[in-house]
């Protein structure tokens, strides 16, 4: 499966920076380029590098994400020519990354006339809100005229519905709103914006890339209040560390900074804890690669991810643990060791498997 995360922000946050940083792209960053741009990067892992060196196989293949660019928005932006397409760009996505702006520039004014992260991230957040309200009023006039006739499920459903709406009007985003299981058929076919996965991105100057500064901090509790993941980058230098052609180049000018390893690492971290995702592993001479899949998928499906006659066709899986197979050097010294098994159509596949699958068909 690819991962696919949507940059958004407020206009001169620093979003497609930090894009052309991961992606190694040349996106436009001006203002006014309002352009949707698509990336992709590989997804860092040394488990699959020191796997590779022992198999030492003709190909390293590691899993990717993919990223998009989404043009920044301004106070009721998404009701301005364009904005149907800002929207429609969020809803394919499975996370949002939401950069805010963190820094003082001068050569860069902001769009609002000063830099206030808690302003910029509601204006965000009323976007998505009210985009999200008026699909859910829709939802629930539809369902008021089928309850007026006495169907019942018609009715409950709006009373969920009407709680949501309060809710949005509260200035919340759908992904605080409890709702049990039973209910929550009432809202799978809204699409709703505000129930995705956000992770915020606190885009700082490079003096305050290992500590932030108050901007972070005046921004913090809210984050926080949501439950939701924050990272503190500094776009600007990690895009002059990404122009870098030699490694060794890059790993000094990131001791410079006082960090361990460059944004992207931190990102798809955040990303895979956030939509809850586990990587597993396929190796051969030919072969080495990476997959990623979601938590609790079982053996069949995760045979389906590398091809859909695996899936249809499957009998068995040989697996073992990555973290055992490079303890101990070798497949054979696994065996050796009880440490390859045989698994059905019920095994859960975990993070780390090296996975090899039996089909027919």
């Amino acid at each position: 499966m690819a991962l696919n995360c949507g940059f958004v922000g407020i206009a001169g946050s620093g979003k497609t920076t930090l894009f052309n940083s991961l992606s190694r792209g040349r996106a436009d960053a001006s203002q006014l380029s309002g352009r949707t741009n698509l990336g992709q990067i590989e997804v860092p892992d040394p488990r699959l590098d020191a796997i590779a060196s022992i198999v030492k196989p003709a190909k390293v293949v590691p899993t990717t994400v993919e990223i998009v660019d989404i043009p920044g928005l301004t106070k009721g932006g998404s009701k301005l020519r364009g904005g149907n397409q800002f929207l429609a760009d969020i809803r394919q996505c499975d996370a949002i990354i939401h950069v805010i702006r963190c820094f003082e520039d001068d050569t860069v004014p902001h769009i609002e006339g000063s830099v206030n992260p808690l302003r910029d991230k509601e204006i965000i957040d009323l976007e998505l809100i009210t985009a999200d309200l008026g699909t859910v009023e829709k939802k629930h006039e539809r369902l008021a005229k089928v309850a007026s006739v006495g169907d019942k499920d018609a009715k409950r459903g709006t009373e969920v519905l009407t709680e949501l709406m309060q809710h949005f009007e509260n200035g919340e985003p759908a992904r605080t709103f409890e709702i049990n299981e039973a209910d929550r058929k009432y809202l799978d076919d809204c699409f709703l914006l505000t129930i995705k996965p956000v992770i915020y991105v606190c885009n700082v100057d490079e003096s305050s890339a290992v500590s932030g500064n108050d901007h972070v901090r005046a921004v913090e509790p809210a984050i926080k209040a949501e439950g939701c993941d924050m990272l503190v980058i500094a776009a600007l230098a990690e895009a002059e560390i990404s122009s870098l052609e030699e490694e060794d180049d890059r790993k000094e000018f990131l001791n410079d900074l006082g960090l361990e390893e460059p944004a992207v690492n931190k990102l798809i971290r955040a990303a895979y804890n956030t939509l809850k995702l586990n990587t597993f592993f396929t190796m051969g001479p030919r072969e080495v690669r990476a997959w990623t899949i979601r938590e609790g998928t079982r053996a069949p499906r995760a045979a389906g991810t590398i091809h859909s006659d695996m899936e249809r066709g499957f009998i068995r899986a040989e697996v073992m643990k990555s973290s055992d197979f490079l303890e101990l050097g070798s497949e054979h010294a696994c065996k050796q060791a009880g440490k390859f098994n045989i698994e059905g159509k019920n095994y859960t596949v975990m993070d780390g498997d090296i996975f090899h699958v039996r089909f027919n068909v």
